[in-house]
């Protein structure tokens, strides 16, 4: 389209909204009661100087990002305070206008990494201390993410178009074989391929949901400690799925305490069966240093509970998000059952990895970029491996390109989406627009009320200050 479908950003801006869980979830051997989202606006221009603005929007779940030795609030001061630095940097970075997929990566390959340094080492004027624990590049990914996904949105609404139908020839300017190299001469490369041959169309209106069973969640009302909410939503996992008609649940494990694991697994599987839930799903939350611990559990649950092997679609991530540092042949968990990538799945380079030391699925989540979700999405299809599209536990706008990914994208079943679970007030503002995005009715999220460009936000209409 020439010149005119090239932008660069010209303004950027950065919100704070706190929000309170109603009931803690715990994270591998933390435990999340609140979180601060990240609210990006930018502003991008055209060489005609037509300019747009773009919104993204990511939770800062530090416990996830960064799990360390820092207390809680030491490591949520220095994300934000690098959120501040990248705000600051963004329209001063000298980048070459492009498609957003072009900034992005080309942001997150030199500029990011750079910023990161810089602040690591107190270059950028962040605090001395800050040299004490460094954040992980995760923890950088996830800060970037809502300003990467704002200028996707904004790029989007220049375009007058929606986001999605943006990633083609038309638009982009260059083919994935700037961003992708394929794994060996038996598997084709990216040559004039493009992430619009690898995303589905058309789309569906409506997404099957995951259900997060968190380790501290009570399953039923034996298990109610008298410390529970009493604010309307259900509380107990068999309310859970009685009320959203839920068909799918992701199971919360420990990964170092298998009788625990053993005996969550085949309570809920249990339940499952009585309440005809359909699918499950295994996270051992990063623990897991043998393999052997993941097959013990598998074979057992084949021998001794068939039909819950059975319903087993897939187990994520039991093993160190390190892939690097820690890289751990695991066919024979694969072997068993479909092995996802998760918090090691940084971009497609570390997915290629995974491959080469026997994962076969990824699970793509957009708070470790919009850019970087659709990169490792179209390496993964090319090399034969399985989707899922996980959660943050996303609330508000960054519900919207979650659940726009996940419904592009052609996932093994549908979404995980928890953040109606946890905290279902903090997105009322949203959800007077969009009310089948945050609340689950017959097992499925409605995404029918997205429209218009960009990521169909319907911003205007939404009543936040």
């Amino acid at each position: 389209m020439g010149s005119s479908a090239k932008i660069k950003v010209i303004e950027s801006e950065l919100f704070w909204i706190p929000v309170r869980t109603r009931t803690p979830l715990k994270f591998g051997n933390e435990v999340l009661t609140e979180v601060m989202c990240s609210r990006a606006r930018v502003r991008v221009v055209n060489s005609e100087g037509e300019m747009a603005e773009g919104w993204g929007e990511t939770p800062l779940n530090i416990q996830w990002i960064w799990p360390g030795a820092l207390s809680y609030a030491e490591r949520l001061s220095k994300v934000q305070q690098f959120s501040i630095q990248l705000r600051d940097s963004l329209p001063k970075w000298e980048l070459e206008p492009g498609h957003p997929i072009e900034i992005g990566y080309d942001i997150q390959e030199h500029l990011l990494p750079q910023s990161l340094k810089d602040f690591s080492t107190g270059k950028s004027g962040s605090s001395a201390d800050a040299k004490v624990e460094e954040i992980p590049w995760l923890a950088a990914l996830v800060s970037f993410s809502p300003f990467d996904i704002a200028i996707h949105d904004a790029y989007g609404k220049l375009m007058k178009t929606p986001v999605y139908q943006t990633y083609n020839a038309h638009f982009m300017n260059h083919d994935l074989a700037r961003f992708l190299e394929s794994d060996g001469p038996t598997f084709p490369d990216f040559t004039n391929k493009y992430p619009s041959d690898y995303l589905i169309s058309p789309t569906p209106q409506q997404l099957r949901v995951w259900h997060l069973v968190g380790g501290l969640d009570p399953l039923e009302i034996s298990d109610l400690n008298g410390q529970e909410p009493d604010d309307g939503y259900p509380v107990t996992l068999r309310d859970w799925i009685d009320t959203d008609g839920l068909k799918a649940l992701k199971i919360k494990l420990r990964g170092n305490d298998w009788d625990w694991d053993w005996e969550r697994m085949v309570a809920v599987g249990r339940m499952a069966i009585e309440k005809n839930v359909e699918w499950l799903s295994a996270d051992f939350n990063c623990t897991v240093q043998d393999p052997n611990y993941v097959n013990h559990i598998l074979d057992c649950l084949r021998d001794k509970h068939p039909r819950i092997y059975g319903m087993l679609l897939y187990v994520e991530q039991p093993f160190p998000y390190d892939l690097e540092n820690h890289q751990i042949d695991v066919s024979s968990v694969s072997a068993r059952k479909p092995l996802f990538l998760d918090e090691s799945a940084h971009d497609w380079s570390f997915v290629a990895l995974g491959r080469r030391l026997g994962w076969t699925g990824v699970a793509l989540k957009t708070c470790k970029t919009q850019t970087g979700a659709l990169l490792s999405l179209c390496w993964a299809k090319a090399h034969g491996m399985t989707l899922m599209v996980q959660d943050l536990t996303n609330p508000m706008l960054a519900q919207i390109p979650h659940v726009q990914l996940a419904a592009h994208a052609g996932t093994i079943g549908g979404v995980e989406t928890n953040a109606m679970q946890f905290y279902p007030e903090a997105s009322s503002a949203e959800a007077k627009i969009h009310p089948g995005l945050y609340r689950r009715k017959g097992g499925s999220v409605d995404l029918s009320t997205l429209s218009g460009s960009g990521f169909g936000y319907r911003v205007e209409e939404i009543e936040r200050e």
